[in-house]
């Protein structure tokens, strides 16, 4: 029998380098690649808390399925809720490359030891909330996707590009569904709203803290991973949404938003931080629901993931 010599010794200073000159050329860093255990953590925290929020964002629209006004906005409802099932499967799946079985992180979220975004531990109250949430909420997500088809994990990457085609396909229904409530009578106006002032403020909470409370955001730049910070998103969301709010009619609760010709923006308020914190540690006003609808899905499902893996298992002893 030939015996093969030992390997040489890894130098983990030379796949640093190698690692390193990758991401400065602006390359992919793709799963079989050498990265740091660092580089590797940040991103399963950043791609799972993403997948998470797919998921449990199901929530909050998907209650109105049902009580949606025509036949029409049930099916373009519910087929919105499916587009979002889909992203998460996709960013699990992105997840996986790096490790980490996807029924790890889904113990992980009903654990409550990983995050989704903390918009979605605010309730529903009307149906307007379903076209405010397409056009802030995925248009905030839009915002913060986007250049995410550039980051610097090729799964992550390739993910992020159909992902942000559906999630701009989304947006434009939640304003037409606005815009066509903004069209209808008293009441509905008022209906529309209300709900804009209810989610503004929370839609600017989606980018993350202030890049100077940001404890992740300037390793995340260097590494590739993000490629604007969370203040810098945000600038970008409240410019895109002042012209949008005055074509549909509907103004923005924020007394200090006003424009800035020096700057080229807006000037505009900061969110209530301790709030979004409170959030964020679990104290929103639907964290424990959303967290026990998911855990109660999860349980209930163990049947279906019992009879998927003993079938699997059956087709491999036939072969």
């Amino acid at each position: 029998m030939t015996v093969l010599p030992p390997a040489p010794p890894v130098d983990e200073s030379e796949l640093l380098a190698g690692f390193d000159a990758t991401i400065a050329r602006n390359d992919r860093i793709e799963p079989r690649d050498w990265m740091p255990e660092r580089y590797r953590s940040t991103l399963v925290r950043q791609i799972a808390q993403h997948a998470h929020s797919e998921i449990i964002g199901m929530q909050p629209e998907g209650s109105w399925i049902a009580r949606a006004p025509s036949l029409r906005r049930k099916a373009t409802l519910l087929a919105k809720v499916q587009d979002e099932a889909g992203h998460g499967l996709y960013l699990y799946s992105a997840c996986e490359t790096l490790g980490v079985s996807r029924q790890e992180l889904t113990e992980k979220l009903v654990a409550g030891t990983q995050k989704y975004s903390s918009i979605f531990n605010y309730p529903t109250l009307s149906y307007a909330d379903v076209g405010t949430i397409g056009w802030l909420v995925d248009g905030a997500a839009i915002c913060n996707q986007v250049p995410l088809c550039r980051t610097s994990f090729g799964p992550y990457g390739r993910a992020m590009i159909r992902v942000c085609k559906e999630e701009s396909f989304h947006q434009r229904q939640g304003f037409e569904l606005l815009s066509t409530m903004m069209r209808g009578t008293d009441a509905q106006r008022a209906m529309v709203q209300e709900s804009v002032d209810r989610f503004w403020w929370p839609a600017l909470m989606m980018f993350g803290p202030p890049d100077a409370d940001s404890p992740n955001t300037e390793q995340s730049m260097a590494w590739g991973i993000k490629r604007d910070t969370n203040d810098e998103l945000r600038q970008k969301f409240v410019d895109m949404s002042v012209p949008q709010a005055a074509a549909l009619g509907v103004t923005l609760p924020d007394p200090g938003l006003v424009w800035n010709e020096s700057k080229g923006g807006h000037d505009f308020g900061q969110p209530d931080w301790d709030e979004f914190y409170a959030v964020v540690k679990g104290s929103g006003p639907c964290n424990a629901q959303r967290t026990a609808h998911r855990r109660r899905a999860h349980e209930e499902g163990a049947w279906v993931r019992d009879a998927a893996t003993a079938f699997a298992r059956s087709q491999q002893e036939v072969s």
